[in-house]
């Protein structure tokens, strides 16, 4: 007989919406979390959320809890969703560790570059007593957006996720837990290989600031995947692509280029990024972002780019793109990402060899 899990969402933007009303409709128990009560008040007046999804899980999904108070939702639950973007995976982790338990799997969706070992960081910093597993997921399940402040529509969901845990000895717990929902999700070796294989650093920041002349005057109005990716930017975001390979590569690890995801999620080929991109009907008709004040910078450059980059340098490679990119995102919008950002010493990996990084990954242990 299986176990029964009690589920608890973190953040109820759009992803979280849908994950919590996809597993309360499929009969789990789960609790809401968001730190802002305004955004859920009348998800707590229905006690649920209507869950839109044709010829799949749809309906109400009646909620056992719905608060803005995170202790609240880490005493009911057990397998904690993490869905908020990932710039506020740190303060999530400072909020709830006076409240985590050994039996806790908290499960980041998605970590983007970096996620695990971050929210891990942070709660030894903050005197984490106890040892909940932490994992992340490769990217979101979900192509999801909100209908209004109590409904959840899903677009799609994808068939195969990798996720993995820290350590990486404990994924099969994560599994255990959520393939009781999800079966899409699969063991995706380590938390270095999750967060190396996100594609997002490569297809989002560039491509957004190459475009940047045409996303200002258009508001958006023009294809992203197809109108903005010209023979000359696809060169760029295969560099890009080839710097992150080369620092995978150096950290013991076989990450998979842009083109071979590309035939891999979408059956889409080419002789070079450009054709390979193009041939991925699935890109026509999505429009570009309408400002240039969009998560494919402001969160993609320090939590995906920022942490490649530093991964590289502290392993001897060359990620003068990467770097490049980087800097354009700091002056397009005045910040300093590479301050914001994952760098190998936020993840309290610094002074660990390649070997002793891995060690740590695989099993938790530092030598």
């Amino acid at each position: 007989m299986s176990k029964e899990y009690t589920f608890g969402v973190i953040g109820a933007g759009n992803g979280g919406k849908a994950m919590a009303a996809y597993l309360a409709v499929l009969g789990m128990k789960v609790a809401l979390y968001n730190r802002t009560y305004a955004h859920i008040e009348v998800i707590a007046e229905r006690q649920g959320i209507d869950l839109l999804n044709p010829g799949g899980v749809a309906g109400f999904g009646k909620l056992e809890k719905v608060t803005d108070k995170i202790d609240e939702l880490l005493a009911d639950a057990q397998v904690i969703m993490v869905v908020v973007p990932s710039t506020a995976h740190r303060d999530i982790a400072q909020a709830a560790t006076p409240y985590l338990r050994n039996d806790h799997i908290i499960v980041l969706h998605p970590g983007r570059t970096g996620g695990a070992l971050e929210f891990a960081e942070t709660l030894r910093q903050n005197g984490c007593q106890t040892n909940p597993i932490v994992a992340e997921a490769e990217t979101f399940i979900f192509a999801s957006r909100s209908e209004g402040p109590s409904h959840a529509r899903i677009i799609r969901i994808k068939e195969s996720v990798p996720v993995a845990a820290l350590p990486a000895i404990r994924t099969p717990e994560v599994l255990e837990a959520i393939h009781t929902a999800f079966p899409q999700y699969i063991n995706g070796g380590n938390v270095l290989m999750t967060g190396l294989n996100n594609m997002g650093a490569v297809f989002h920041p560039a491509l957004a600031m190459l475009n940047a002349g045409w996303i200002e005057a258009t508001h958006g109005d023009f294809e992203f995947y197809v109108d903005g990716v010209t023979p000359s930017v696809a060169r760029v975001l295969e560099v890009i692509d080839r710097e992150r390979v080369t620092v995978a590569s150096a950290m013991g690890l076989r990450a998979r280029t842009g083109m071979e995801w590309l035939e891999l999620a979408y059956n889409a080929r080419g002789e070079n990024l450009y054709e390979a991109m193009h041939n991925q009907t699935g890109y026509y008709g999505i429009k570009a972002p309408a400002t240039l004040n969009h998560r494919y910078i402001f969160e993609e450059v320090p939590m995906s780019l920022v942490p490649i980059a530093s991964f590289g340098e502290r392993y001897g490679v060359s990620v003068n793109c990467i770097r490049s990119i980087i800097s354009m995102g700091c002056y397009l919008h005045n910040t300093d990402y590479w301050r914001k950002g994952r760098t190998v010493e936020k993840l309290g990996v610094k002074e660990l060899s390649i070997g002793e990084l891995t060690h740590y990954v695989e099993t938790g242990e530092r030598d």
